[in-house]
């Protein structure tokens, strides 16, 4: 197992050091909004020992965390990896056999492209208690921040999840299935919606085509959702790929593919935004 020398378990904390091993919380702080983080979410963070935290996370957020809580950064950004998932592990074992309390803070949903299955399992297999905390997933915010329905009885009665990062370079999905979803029958279409493809969207774009689905098929590309960065690209299958390109998108961005784009509304975030004083534990 990896060392790693990011925390003193000499120092005083929320607890002294003891005997006993951890618990440990997987926590969704929502996808990028501080206010929709969950009450349960922002308790647990109060009580912790530990937070260890991912790129994606609101530094909002984190400024909730009390000065009395450790902070560890072991974010994971396509290109860019602090720490390994490997590592990541390894470390909430080590930590969580010192007898401190972790939360390990995911942005979005933690059983949603979040690698909470990968996590559960080493927790189990080393005997520590563990719970899960949801959090509202990239899709739901992007799309409510951005006035698009994920579903509508005229055109989307379901509404499909894909990350374009799967754990082989080589894999991709189903394609023809997913073309075929969103083209439905009798007002029976689907919603496709992709995380983390904002590097992969000319390929996306281009397999949903060569597996039939129409160019004027409408898509839109929510940069940065539900945060004050928010920038919305609204196109087609056959265009939405150089608007993208021209617009300079940063990420981390959703891509919706399907009728209920057309379905947009245009949502007054100025009313979500009028907060007082900041959230600051």
């Amino acid at each position: 197992m990896a060392k790693f020398k990011f925390f003193d378990t000499k120092t005083t904390s929320n607890k002294s050091l003891r005997s006993e091993k951890g618990l440990v919380y997987l926590i969704g702080a929502g996808p990028g909004d501080a206010e929709l983080l969950t009450l349960k979410a922002h308790r647990l963070i109060q009580e912790a020992d530990v937070v260890m935290y991912d790129w994606l996370v609101n530094p909002d957020i984190i400024k909730m965390i009390p000065a009395k809580v450790e902070r560890i950064f072991v974010g994971k950004k396509c290109g860019n990896h602090s720490m390994k998932q490997a590592d990541i592990c390894d470390l909430m074992i080590e930590v969580a056999r010192t007898g401190k309390n972790i939360v390990r803070l995911k942005g979005g949903d933690p059983a949603i492209f979040a690698r909470a299955g990968e996590e559960c399992d080493i927790l189990a297999k080393h005997q520590i208690d563990f719970a899960i905390v949801p959090g509202i997933t990239a899709a739901s915010g992007a799309s409510a921040y951005a006035g698009i329905p994920l579903t509508h009885r005229e055109c989307a009665q379901s509404v499909r999840f894909i990350t374009a990062h799967l754990k082989s370079a080589n894999a991709e999905p189903n394609w023809s299935a997913l073309a075929n979803g969103v083209k439905g029958t009798n007002n029976t279409g689907e919603t496709l919606v992709f995380y983390m493809g904002l590097k992969r969207i000319e390929t996306i774009m281009k397999r949903l085509a060569e597996n039939g689905l129409q160019a004027s098929m409408p898509v839109a590309v929510i940069d940065q959702a539900s945060t004050s960065q928010q920038r919305l690209c609204v196109g087609t299958l056959e265009n939405i790929t150089q608007k993208v390109f021209c617009a300079d998108f940063q990420g981390p961005a959703i891509t919706i593919v399907g009728e209920v784009v057309n379905k947009r509304h245009n949502v007054d975030l100025s009313l979500l935004s009028k907060v007082t004083k900041p959230i600051i534990a």
